[in-house]
């Protein structure tokens, strides 16, 4: 079976869970198809088929620039006898290439532009875009995968004109070879933690999906033993980054032990910060699954994440860590408006719950270290990538048999 894997990410240019998620699928997948990724960037080597915006829109809306990608990819996925898309980014190559070759096409839902009005700070006029492409392919789509429950409830209520039958849903997953605890401490070192002391760790981008502003207030008045480490970067504006960075010296001034790395760590480095925490926090106000999540528990380090989308389908409440009830409301209004001021986001509810649950957690280590193995042992037994691809396979076995 030839394979078409279109993705924006792909190493060495990865930065989000849709990008962890492609990495380890595709090094899956190539196990049991005839594989070719096609991602951005420049170069071809091994199965990988770099493409890169068109030097003519340089400078041009982004969403202009990603649909010159997805002509390329389009245009080199000629003999292939099933696409497989990943974010929007990606997603009109595949219903081009649907089109034109008369194959097969299946999209993953990682998330869902409608669902994200602060992407219009990003892209402006190029929401609108980007929400075209989306509905286009996952309207016209052989085949959905939803990495959740939540998110394949999401899909259809973002998109009534798709059948249900299409939707389906095969989980996010781990390699628990790799993200497994490390006793190592040199990362630790190079950040100047004091090992003396319990850390909160946050990783993820600067955005306001991943809900950073609700941490930053949160953990002003946690126990003040802890120390604070955030793994935070690739702002998606320049606004967002100031607001963080605005936060951020605000909480230095309130308390000591306040780390910031800006910079995407190696992998290693952050297995061994999700090994330490003593407990790691997803602050999310919106998150189909939470593939980072998982990473934690995997390194054995308990969660305390907000009870919004998929991520109750991984962190079981209680057992391998904390949910906090997220109200979306204050996030986003229900006319699709963006939260442009760095007060508009404020939700004092929630923000207060993150405390209250971190503080339960750093004061209670017997229990901590409980979830963490609960967590680990969960990881392994339920989301393996190796199962992950096998259901994916099966899917594409499923759709080739009905054209």
């Amino acid at each position: 079976m030839r394979v078409g894997l279109l993705t924006r990410e792909y190493p060495p240019d990865v930065y989000g869970g849709a990008g962890v998620h492609v990495e380890f699928l595709a090094r899956q997948l190539a196990r049991l198809v005839d594989l070719d990724v096609h991602c951005w960037g420049e170069g071809r080597a091994d199965g990988v088929l770099r493409h890169r915006p068109w030097p003519a829109l340089d400078g041009a809306n982004d969403a202009l620039r990603t649909f010159s990608v997805d002509l390329a990819m389009a245009a080199a996925l000629e003999g292939r006898e099933l696409v497989h898309s990943h974010t929007w980014y990606a997603d009109l190559g595949g219903h081009l290439a649907k089109l034109l070759y008369g194959i097969p096409h299946v999209v993953t839902a990682h998330s869902l532009e409608p669902l994200r009005p602060w992407k219009a700070e990003q892209l402006g006029g190029g929401y609108a875009l980007s929400g075209w492409a989306e509905r286009t392919a996952f309207e016209a789509a052989d085949a959905v995968i939803a990495v959740s429950r939540a998110m394949r409830e999401d899909v259809l209520g973002c998109y009534p004109a798709l059948e249900a039958s299409r939707v389906h849903v095969v989980h996010n997953g781990i390699d628990t070879t790799l993200y497994r605890p490390d006793p190592g401490t040199d990362a630790l070192d190079r950040v100047g933690l004091d090992r003396s002391r319990p850390y909160v760790l946050f990783v993820g981008r600067i955005t306001r999906q991943k809900g950073v502003p609700h941490l930053l207030r949160a953990v002003r008045d946690i126990d003040p033993a802890a120390q604070v480490v955030l793994c935070a970067g690739a702002p998606d504006t320049p606004e967002i980054d100031q607001e963080f960075r605005d936060l951020f010296a605000e909480l230095s001034r309130a308390r000591e032990g306040v780390h910031w790395i800006p910079r995407m760590l190696p992998r290693p480095e952050v297995i061994q910060l999700l090994t330490h925490a003593a407990v790691f926090v997803c602050p999310s106000v919106y998150e189909p699954l939470g593939i980072v999540n998982l990473e934690a528990m995997a390194c054995g380090t308990p969660v305390v994440a907000s009870d919004v989308g998929g991520i109750p389908e991984v962190v079981a409440d209680g057992e391998t860590g904390v949910l906090v009830p997220k109200d979306a409301a204050p996030d986003a209004d229900p006319g699709g408006g963006v939260d442009n001021g760095p007060d508009n986001g404020r939700d004092d509810d929630f923000e207060a719950g993150l405390a209250r649950a971190l503080d339960s957690v750093l004061g209670d280590p017997e229990a901590a270290r409980r979830m963490g193995e609960a967590g680990r042992e969960r990881a392994v037994e339920e989301f393996g990538w190796d199962a992950v691809a096998r259901r994916t396979v099966r899917l594409y076995e499923e759709i080739l048999k009905q054209t």
